[in-house]
């Protein structure tokens, strides 16, 4: 797995969405301060780190054990993206916007894994 985590497509991709998370996490009410924001934020940031963390295994099988990872922080963030929906903090119109960029994130990670299994079944090393 040559080259540095922050050089993959799928990871600066997950960074921008990390960032969109972040601030609209600052526009949330008040009550989600302890419920709905850090439980945004962590998942957000359970995205990158763990196709960081997948990246340093230099462990194919590993890797992709990561990626799935971080695959279902994606997921789990267009839930709570619904939750924000059905308590009206936001227009539907964004929130939209915001679960295509999930799910744009979430294809390059598919792509990904992809990639690390042909090289897994060509290399034979896990």
């Amino acid at each position: 797995m040559p080259g540095e985590f922050d050089d993959l497509e799928a990871y600066q991709e997950a960074r921008r969405f990390r960032q969109r998370v972040f601030k609209l996490t600052v526009q949330l009410p008040v009550e989600e301060k302890y419920v709905l924001v850090p439980q945004m934020r962590r998942a957000a940031l359970s995205v990158t780190n763990n196709i960081a963390e997948g990246h340093g295994s230099r462990s194919y099988k590993h890797n992709i054990s990561y990626l799935y990872r971080s695959r279902g922080s994606l997921n789990e963030l267009i839930d709570d993206l619904g939750a924000c929906e059905d308590q009206d903090y936001f227009q539907p119109n964004h929130l939209d916007d915001m679960r295509q960029h999930a799910r744009s994130v979430i294809r390059l990670i598919n792509g990904y894994i992809s990639y690390l299994r042909k090289q897994m079944n060509e290399n034979k090393t896990d």
